[in-house]
């Protein structure tokens, strides 16, 4: 029988701080953003998410099965199939990715010009 220990990010031996690398990586975000549509394949998600490798998609898939956001669904036919679609959780989490991406576009400009002052100064 698992003891929970109950998450405590500020803590640093604390493994829900796995949880925010995983959920606050600008991969994660914008892979579970594309998968919001419903299922879709490898391939589909390189063309979506501009400048992501076939090696960190890979890997970042993994993570998000792994922890539950993602399942991947493999079709029995010839060439091979297969797609990946948001779990329950995934969902919930996409609501929060979804906001994180809307505040981005929002405030880009202004995040623009900030950063023109600083390196103005």
């Amino acid at each position: 029988m698992n003891m929970f220990i109950p998450a405590n990010p500020y803590d640093m031996n604390c493994p829900s701080r796995d949880l925010l690398d995983l959920i606050g990586d600008k991969w994660s975000i914008l892979i579970v953003c594309c998968l919001q549509q419903g299922p879709v394949r490898t391939g589909a998600l390189m063309r979506q998410v501009g400048g992501i490798s076939q090696k960190m998609l890979t890997q970042t898939l993994r993570e998000l099965e792994t922890n539950g956001f993602v399942e991947r669904i493999s079709y029995p036919e010839v060439p091979p199939r297969v797609e990946y679609r948001l779990t329950e959780l995934g969902i919930s989490f996409s609501a929060l990715a979804r906001t994180m991406e809307q505040w981005v576009i929002a405030h880009y400009e202004q995040i623009l010009l900030h950063r023109d002052q600083a390196q103005g100064a």
